[in-house]
């Protein structure tokens, strides 16, 4: 709990650096990152646009037989929409389902709005499609 808390500290202030280094010493000192420890560092890295040590913690998690879920998804569709990578994140939004993880409405919204920041409304509307067929009432954002 102890370096999640930690972790989590790092994501609210934007000390991505400090959250990655804080999951090093957790594998150092023989203490197992869970899925939490990954997404609060995932989302440390994709509140600064940190789209490529992103994905590596998503992988990384995936490599621990932990599978990734909405959370670990979405946080990192998120980093690649901070980052300009918008076709990176339709694709994880792409293998998400393919990995049978249903997105929900954060994941939907994190989706549209790399479509949004790339000025591609049609697949924004596209992907507010899918959300509403799959049952995800829209809401504003």
């Amino acid at each position: 709990i102890s370096y999640n808390a930690a972790i989590s500290a790092c994501e609210a202030s934007g000390r991505w650096q400090l959250a990655l280094q804080a999951m090093e010493v957790m594998r150092q000192t023989r203490i197992s990152p869970d899925r939490i420890s990954y997404n609060s560092a995932i989302s440390a890295c994709g509140q600064s646009g940190q789209w490529q040590p992103a994905l590596e913690l998503l992988k990384a998690l995936a490599g621990h037989s932990l599978a990734p879920d909405q959370i670990s998804f979405s946080a990192a569709i998120s980093a690649c929409e901070s980052g300009g990578r918008w076709q990176l994140a339709l694709d994880l939004f792409r293998v998400m389902q393919g990995d049978e993880v249903r997105p929900d409405r954060i994941t939907y919204n994190a989706a549209i709005s790399a479509c949004e920041s790339a000025g591609q409304w049609q697949l924004a509307f596209a992907v507010l499609a899918a959300m509403q067929e799959n049952g995800i009432p829209p809401d504003r954002i």
